[in-house]
């Protein structure tokens, strides 16, 4: 999903600016603490939390702290899948609580593909409406395969509660004049690809 969480390769944000204390309110590791327990008990899944966070709409995710986003995620999730009604947290806070937007359709990996170490790939040149894990800077651009994962659930399955398969990730190996042409320095990036997005180079 294009969406403005992706803002990897992106540039003109300006300086990043940390705060003094991990935490300025009290409410930010309880915010936190929900979400970590609302996945070791199975509400859902992390892929689910990102994509929730995907969702938020766009005004709403740039004017938010870190700590409101991992809030309205919990609570978007909570909400879709009948833990707590959207009432009863706006009579909580006694006015309008903003959710994420609707989820969208996800999707199932591609039939099995491997690549070896050593191997030329080119990431595919695709567009999706619901949750991926392919940064946009990377699609249609070519690499080499330098490392391989113990194989992970598909996220754009595991993000809409399907039934997801498990593949692997590999460590893609970009030249950054190939990702950003004339706008960048000579260096090698590293990406970790799953393998559905992935397409073998043929010469």
């Amino acid at each position: 999903m294009d969406s403005m969480h992706d803002l990897g390769g992106k540039q003109g944000f300006g300086t990043i600016e940390f705060p003094a204390r991990p935490h300025d309110e009290t409410w930010e590791p309880l915010a936190r603490a929900l979400s970590a327990i609302a996945v070791k008990s199975h509400i859902y899944n992390m892929d689910e939390y990102r994509h929730a966070i995907e969702r938020m709409a766009p005004i709403h995710y740039m004017a938010a702290p870190y700590y409101e986003r991992v809030l309205t995620a919990a609570a978007t999730l909570c909400v879709e899948k009948g833990i707590v009604t959207r009432e009863e947290l706006e009579a909580l806070v006694d006015g309008a609580y903003p959710l994420a937007l609707p989820i969208g359709p996800g999707r199932m990996a591609s039939p099995p593909k491997s690549f070896e170490i050593g191997e030329t790939v080119r990431v595919k040149y695709e567009f999706v409406p619901g949750h991926h894990r392919m940064p946009g800077y990377i699609r249609g651009k070519t690499g080499v395969v330098v490392g391989i994962t113990p194989p992970y659930p598909f996220p754009d399955a595991s993000a809409h509660n399907m039934q997801a398969t498990m593949e692997p990730t590999y460590d893609v190996r970009f030249r950054s004049m190939e990702l950003w042409p004339d706008a960048c320095d000579e260096a090698f990036n590293h990406v970790g690809v799953f393998q559905s997005y992935l397409e073998k180079v043929t010469a």
